[in-house]
């Protein structure tokens, strides 16, 4: 009992003074969202403070001029190096855009007239007949800019346009698919999960050829913002597990997430459970396997979660 009462936490209930209300330890206040602004040297400035251009040496960032119905336009372009693949950049964005003369010539040597200042749509002609990109997103505000640009796409910023186009450029050094090292199997395809999301859910969907197979995508870590990806089967899966498992991770308040095994530990029940209610993996046939589980199992309804952590796992029910 001695031993008991030596070792037992008790609370403190007395309280002999209160902390003012000083600025380190109010409630933080959510980040204020800016619009981009339709004037090049605000963006730029702007830009040169959350992005610190004079301290940071990964941050690339070229000025230029677009001409375009013989007028020149201000712009930037800023990406992130390391992240992106400079012969994308050079030969779908920087070489188009700085060509000085827009007229292009028909087979007939006849001279398609650039359009003119009134019917002049700038971001339109941009998207459709000068950027040849595959994928181009418009952000409206810096902090959707910020995030696609740490994700691996250039941003172009162009004077008299209040948005931001995003176009995708991704090259990440990661490692190809190995085999597995904790789960080797004999008869089976001799792959497993890699550090990089997108080739994780490309190996579940290859082997899952079809099309009520869902990829959603969220993100987890208000610092971190690491990429989460939520794969079930439309036809399969219980839309109550799906819907429990989207509210958890929404309601995640956490700076950063860098491993799958932090997010298992925060979004199961008990610990303590006799059975599983989570099951670990590397292998993408395995988790396909899990994926496609029907009620002839022993639990009815299943999905996985991916992370750009190299592994994922599988949520268990027992919903109808």
């Amino acid at each position: 009992m001695n031993l008991k009462k030596m070792f037992e936490y008790q609370p403190n209930t007395n309280r002999r003074f209160l902390l003012p209300l000083s600025p380190n330890n109010l409630p933080e206040k959510e980040e204020e969202i800016v619009p981009i602004y339709d004037n090049f040297d605000k963006n730029f400035e702007y830009l040169k403070v959350k992005y610190n251009l004079l301290i940071n040496s990964d941050i690339n960032t070229r000025e230029f001029e677009i001409s375009v119905a013989n007028k020149n336009f201000k712009a930037l372009l800023i990406f992130i190096d390391g992240m992106t693949n400079s012969d994308s950049i050079n030969t779908h964005i920087l070489t188009p855009l700085m060509l000085k003369n827009a007229i292009r010539m028909t087979p007939k040597q006849e001279v398609q007239k650039p359009p003119t200042a009134k019917k002049l749509d700038l971001q339109d002609f941009l998207l459709n007949k000068l950027i040849s990109q595959n994928v181009i997103q418009i952000a409206k505000d810096f902090k959707d800019c910020f995030e696609k640009i740490n994700g691996g796409f250039a941003a172009l910023f162009v004077d008299t346009l209040n948005v931001a186009l995003c176009i995708e450029a991704k090259d990440f050094q990661v490692r190809s698919v190995t085999t597995p090292q904790a789960e080797s199997v004999v008869r089976g395809p001799q792959a497993s999960f890699i550090e990089n999301l997108r080739t994780n859910t490309a190996q579940i969907r290859k082997i899952i050829n079809n099309e009520n197979l869902i990829i959603e995508n969220t993100k987890v870590g208000e610092i971190t913002g690491t990429n989460v990806s939520i794969c079930y089967m439309k036809n399969i899966t219980n839309d109550n597990l799906v819907s429990e498992v989207k509210f958890r991770l929404n309601n995640l308040k956490i700076d950063s997430l860098t491993s799958s095994g932090e997010l298992e530990n925060l979004i199961k029940d008990n610990m303590h459970n006799l059975y599983p209610e989570l099951i670990a993996t590397e292998r993408p046939d395995k988790t396909s396997n899990l994926i496609l589980a029907r009620k002839s199992c022993n639990f009815s309804r299943r999905l996985s979660l991916c992370s750009n952590r190299s592994s994922t796992f599988t949520r268990f029910s027992n919903f109808n």
